[in-house]
């Protein structure tokens, strides 16, 4: 670890503890951000939860998830069941505006948990479902333009919420963040890093051979088997796709390899990276650990004995997939325990890093 990364390493819980016990290895994690999170959370507000659309060529389906005072209650919601008040009353001024970019093949409920926290301490949650990219369609990964369209994708969201009369004037001026996981937490770092070079998968992917998954996934922009040149990441150049909006990423197990050091060391936002020990789709030492090493000043977070999901909310039933299955854990980790954890620390991050003092443009 170099000296502009401080490395947290997070000790689970041992099967049995009880789930008040992660919360306060946390709690001395988060120290002074996570006293600002509960002394606005004295407030009580609720999450509320609207759908709009980004228009355009591929139209992009947002869930807002936002701060209010009316009760909220578990909504079912194909796999999830996310405790929101839908169509509710929002607050006057919102504390700031997050994105939140899902993983490749995800949603925009996947990480409901986490929004719904951010949206109960003031902030309002833009949630896309990354067109082509998302549980019905993945048409984008093989397209030879995935990862700047990506970014491109969450920009527009960006673009739209602070052009709506009824929510950008909720938004104070400098106080955007992004949150991601997986492809998304390689979205939102390219919001900050503002340059990615996709060719840089084909390379890695030719060079490595203990990277099997993500060298396996998507036969294009997210893949390649050793030896092979993957044609779709080859043929996007390397591309611009910074948005200097963005004043704070949060990376949740994020895919790293088409980031170049010198662009990275140029990042002058506040970034925290976190990496499952046990991630069966990402080796966190070519993406997540690399990425933390390269980025000024990087918080990097280390979860023990978590999977590559450990991040997302668990979903109702078992999904497979050629990633793996996203309701399951390794032995022993308890995702509900650890989640309850991570949402403090999401809030206590984005109230710290959005402050108008560090993050810079």
């Amino acid at each position: 670890m170099t000296c502009f990364t401080a490395r947290i390493t997070v000790n689970h819980l041992r099967v049995g503890q009880r789930a008040s016990q992660p919360r306060a290895l946390w709690r001395r994690v988060l120290g002074a951000g996570a006293l600002l999170a509960l002394s606005f959370s004295a407030q009580a507000f609720q999450a509320g939860m609207r759908q709009i659309t980004v228009p355009g060529e591929d139209p992009i389906p947002v869930a807002l998830f936002y701060p209010t005072q009316a009760p909220a209650k578990a909504v079912p919601m194909g796999l999830w069941a996310p405790e929101v008040a839908p169509g509710a009353p929002a607050e006057a001024r919102f504390k700031g505006l997050i994105l939140l970019s899902h993983g490749t093949g995800g949603s925009e409920l996947g990480h409901h948990n986490l929004a719904t926290r951010l949206a109960a301490q003031g902030y309002l949650v833009a949630a896309p479902r990354h067109p082509h990219d998302d549980w019905q369609d993945r048409n984008l990964v093989n397209s030879g333009r995935y990862f700047g369209e990506r970014a491109h994708q969450a920009s527009r969201v960006i673009d739209a919420v602070l052009a709506d009369p009824q929510w950008g004037p909720r938004v104070p001026e400098g106080r955007i963040g992004a949150l991601g996981h997986s492809a998304g937490g390689y979205t939102v770092m390219a919001l900050a890093a503002d340059q990615v070079q996709p060719a840089l998968a084909g390379q890695h992917c030719r060079q490595v051979s203990d990277d099997p998954m993500f060298c396996r996934l998507g036969n294009g922009a997210l893949a390649s088997t050793p030896g092979a040149k993957p044609a779709a990441a080859v043929a996007e150049d390397a591309t611009r796709v910074g948005d200097p909006r963005i004043r704070a990423v949060l990376a949740m197990a994020p895919v790293g390899v088409v980031f170049d050091a010198a662009a990275l060391q140029q990042v002058r936002v506040p970034v925290r990276i976190y990496t499952a020990q046990f991630d069966q789709v990402l080796n966190s030492r070519y993406h997540g650990d690399w990425l933390a090493r390269q980025v000024p000043k990087a918080e990097a977070v280390s979860v023990p004995g978590a999977g590559h999901f450990a991040f997302m909310a668990k979903p109702s039933r078992s999904i497979p997939s050629d990633a793996g299955d996203p309701a399951s854990d390794p032995a022993g980790f308890d995702r509900e325990a650890f989640q309850q954890g991570l949402a403090e620390d999401v809030v206590a991050f984005f109230d710290r890093s959005l402050d108008g003092r560090r993050a810079q443009p």
